[in-house]
């Protein structure tokens, strides 16, 4: 009876393990894909959801600060702009600002609390899909935005969640991890002196924002304090997407 106690412990851990090696080659080919010159080509779509879910913080911030959330925008270069409907006190804005890079990888951790079964995965993909369908109608306003939106975001995920057995957990696990892996690799692009919007190069970005309404200056030591703690906070949501998935492949 004891010999064999060892032997149902470690099966269910060899077959989570065979389920999680699909997802590691796929995050692992993605960030390096993201440091490769096409390798943005290659992860376009995960881009453009990146960006909705960094825009879309921005708005419900802007709507639960009374601020008002009226619309957002998607460029063909992946970047966007969320535009509130009116103003926002101190606190508001410095809340506002830090929604996107911090809220960005906290959609990714619920999608992957949400899909620890194949059901719950189904749902999750499935709910964010009508999510970025309705978005269309709602608050996306420019018309590339809607169609990239529906096209690759909303109709992937449609189908992603209709997927048969495991592979739709592990597209949600993907879909989850790519949220986090956006994060990371946007921020980057904080700690460079111009940011570019819809090819058009630009000062002020979230980080000055902050910086502004937290120390009253947008020196670059203020910017790049607040870019340096999203970067923080992005790798260590990231690194829980990590050992949430392989805590489950080894749990079975």
């Amino acid at each position: 009876m004891t010999a064999s106690a060892p032997e149902t412990i470690t099966r269910p851990g060899r077959a989570g393990g065979r389920e999680l090696r699909p997802l590691g080659i796929v995050l692992l080919a993605s960030l390096l894909l993201w440091q490769l010159p096409f390798g943005g080509f290659v992860l376009y779509p995960f881009k453009l959801l990146g960006t909705w879910l960094h825009e879309g913080s921005h708005g419900l911030l802007m709507a639960l600060t009374g601020a008002g959330f009226d619309r957002m925008e998607i460029f063909r270069d992946g970047s966007g702009l969320a535009h509130a409907s009116g103003g926002a006190g101190q606190v508001a804005r410095a809340l506002i600002a830090a929604a996107g890079y911090m809220g960005t990888p906290v959609w990714g951790v619920t999608i992957l609390a949400a899909s620890r079964t194949q059901r719950g995965a189904r749902m999750a993909l499935a709910a964010l899909g009508l999510l970025l369908a309705l978005s269309t109608v709602a608050v996306v306003s420019n018309r590339f935005g809607q169609i990239a939106i529906v096209s690759t975001g909303a109709a992937a995920l449609l189908v992603a969640a209709a997927l048969p057995g495991r592979a739709v957990v592990i597209a949600a696990h993907v879909v989850a991890a790519q949220a986090c892996i956006n994060a990371v690799v946007d921020i980057r692009v904080l700690f460079r002196p111009t940011l570019v919007v819809n090819g058009q190069a630009v000062r002020d970005s979230d980080a000055h924002a902050m910086a502004k309404a937290t120390f009253g200056t947008t020196d670059d030591w203020a910017v790049w304090l607040w870019a340096a703690l999203w970067l923080a906070w992005s790798l260590a949501l990231l690194y829980a997407v990590f050992r949430i998935v392989r805590q489950r492949a080894v749990t079975g």
